[in-house]
């Protein structure tokens, strides 16, 4: 009898171990798409103000796809998840009673009060920290308009890191070409958890440091 419940969770760790892989898979599709360039900057700009799926799985395949016009793409997602950083901004200072109750449904409010303590401690530096990284970027955005950071340098740290980031992954992809295809096909899923362990210990380090 106790097979049947062995058998389920199993399935469930299959499923959430795929989880990179199925979305790569999902994603290399949609880049295939003749509006593919619209398609990344939508996600690039909703990402940095709500959207939970970050620009980088659409931007890899895109670039592997057409590697001659590799340095538009990553150009393509900067400025619009810069746009979209200055409308999370915006939302910070302007609407946050409104989408408050969002963040606490969608299980966001500790990593957004830690981000609002990583202003205080760190100031602008955390912007930069935060485009370079696998870090929900749209809470930090957000923080930054609640705790009424400078703009000028917000946006600026927002170029630099986001645009830091988005063009490693766009060379990455020029100088590994098919090979690099082939090992994110076959690495993808220990790829993508290593990085949430990574973002992890940095969390950790960061907060007691």
């Amino acid at each position: 009898m106790q097979s049947a419940p062995k058998h389920k969770s199993k399935y469930k760790r299959n499923r959430i171990v795929k989880l990179f892989s199925s979305l790569y898979e999902r994603v290399m599709r949609w880049a295939a798409h003749r509006h593919a360039q619209w398609y990344l900057a939508g996600l690039s700009f909703a990402e940095s103000s709500f959207f939970p799926v970050p620009p980088d799985v659409m931007l890899a395949p895109m670039a592997l796809a057409n590697t001659s016009k590799a340095w538009r793409f990553a150009l393509i997602t900067t400025f619009a998840s810069v746009i979209g950083g200055a409308a999370g901004y915006l939302l910070g200072v302007f609407a946050f009673e409104l989408i408050q109750p969002l963040l606490e449904k969608a299980g966001y409010m500790d990593k957004y009060q830690l981000a609002v303590s990583w202003f205080e401690q760190w100031g602008v530096w955390v912007v930069f920290v935060a485009g370079f990284s696998p870090i929900p970027y749209k809470l930090f955005t957000i923080a930054a308009g609640v705790v009424s950071m400078s703009f000028p340098p917000f946006m600026l740290a927002s170029f630099v890191g986001r645009g830091a980031r988005f063009f490693i992954v766009a060379g990455l992809m020029v100088w590994g070409g098919s090979r690099m295809e082939s090992m994110l096909r076959q690495n993808v899923d220990r790829l993508g958890w290593a990085v949430v362990v990574v973002v992890g210990v940095v969390i950790v380090v960061m907060e007691f440091v």
